[in-house]
């Protein structure tokens, strides 16, 4: 096929692609699914080699949120049963983020709800960041608080932050459509922030809101332009009692031609599959390490993910490895431009999300002891691209509650 040929090219230069070419990734047939992912998969194997890299979400802040995004459980209105609680103190943080560093996590993305943080939150958040990194040596943090306000990501970078999430989650075109109680400008604002900082920037989207394929491909050139170092790619969970709730859109097959795509486009960064993964791609979730070479261990923000044995187990069965603290993430030129991040073994951030801590994007399936896939109980074989309703389940465990997390 010349077109992946033409693509394998240009992502072993960093060059980008046409935005034909990326429509065309887009539009490929399910025949033509495995040449793609294994073109991809040069790239990825390049730029990463076959390490995967492991990111642990501690939710500091649940729900009772005044922005009104429509994919989010969290949201302003939302009916979802989520679980809702205040601030984390510093030791409850560090102690939540060390259940995902003992199952092999390099980094802990720490996100609040919000619009944004307030000067006093901004200190909190740098006294939890000192507490985690006084307490686990070379552990990498990436904050996920909101829009900030000019001087807060110096603050954070000060108490030790490596990197800072923020997602545009969609096109600007459509951005509108999705939220009202901020713009896509402001988003584009804060990622912008963090750079000048010194922060490693991590900036991703969100598939399956019911965007088109030029959407996509317009916000993952929007974030080629940012140039974040990490670009999670969520996969909308749609959650009963959200806007969204009836957003099901996706195939694995899909989810794997918008991985490749972004591959594609942002060849040298680190892509990670965040929230959604178990949902949509479900048994797929192996081919997908072909393209992207970070993923979240355990559950999310508000909702329960795959078992994180059955992660470390997909790795291994998969043919990959995790990657350990003394690994650099970024490849070389990208590690020396960040300032030190991730250039060294342990120390820095080495990437970007996670989660880019995903934006507050929800994602996770419900699968409980012993792992698996997905699922909270045998159900009835679904037809074909049907909603899988089965497959959602709010998180019950870890921050928050008196239960051990999943990691």
């Amino acid at each position: 096929m010349d077109l992946l040929n033409t693509l394998v090219d240009k992502g072993l230069r960093r060059e980008t692609p046409t935005r034909d070419e990326a429509l065309a990734v887009l539009a490929t047939s399910d025949d033509d699914l495995l040449d793609v992912v294994a073109a991809a998969g040069k790239v990825r194997r390049h730029w990463f080699g076959r390490r995967v890299k492991l990111n642990y979400l501690v939710n500091l802040k649940s729900g009772l949120c005044p922005e009104d995004c429509s994919y989010c459980s969290q949201r302003l209105g939302s009916t979802a049963g989520i679980l809702k609680y205040t601030w984390l103190k510093p030791g409850e943080a560090s102690e939540a983020a060390a259940a995902g560093l003992a199952g092999g996590a390099k980094r802990v993305c720490l996100v609040a709800s919000g619009r944004g943080p307030t000067d006093r939150d901004v200190d909190r958040v740098s006294e939890t960041i000192r507490t985690i990194k006084d307490q686990h040596e070379n552990v990498e943090v990436c904050a996920c608080l909101g829009l900030l306000s000019d001087g807060q990501a110096e603050r954070l970078r000060e108490a030790g932050a490596d990197a800072y999430n923020h997602n545009l989650n969609t096109s600007e075109a459509t951005y509108g459509d999705i939220t009202t109680t901020h713009t896509y400008a402001d988003r584009v604002d804060t990622v912008n922030k963090a750079h000048a900082a010194g922060l490693s920037a991590c900036s991703g989207l969100i598939a399956g809101m019911g965007e088109s394929d030029e959407d996509l491909v317009d916000v993952v050139f929007s974030l080629r332009e940012l140039d974040p170092d990490s670009v999670p790619v969520n996969f909308l969970i749609p959650f009963e009692g959200t806007p969204l709730a009836k957003e099901w859109n996706l195939t694995p097959q899909r989810c794997l031609r918008i991985l490749a795509m972004v591959r594609f486009v942002c060849p040298d960064a680190e892509v990670r599959i965040a929230g959604g993964r178990e949902v949509h791609l479900r048994t797929m979730q192996p081919l997908a390490l072909n393209l992207a070479n970070s993923i979240f261990l355990g559950d999310y923000l508000t909702s329960e993910g795959q078992a994180g044995k059955a992660d470390l187990e997909m790795i291994a069965d998969a043919g990959f490895e995790v990657e350990g603290a003394e690994q650099v993430t970024l490849p070389e030129h990208r590690a020396a431009a960040a300032g030190g991040c991730g250039s060294h073994g342990g120390a820095g951030c080495g990437s970007r999300a996670e989660a880019g801590c995903g934006s507050h994007a929800e994602a996770g399936c419900g699968s409980h002891e012993g792992g698996g896939v997905c699922g909270t109980a045998p159900a009835p074989e679904p037809a074909a691209n049907e909603a899988r309703t089965d497959l959602v389940a709010v998180r019950r465990r870890g921050a928050g509650t008196d239960l051990a997390p999943n990691a």
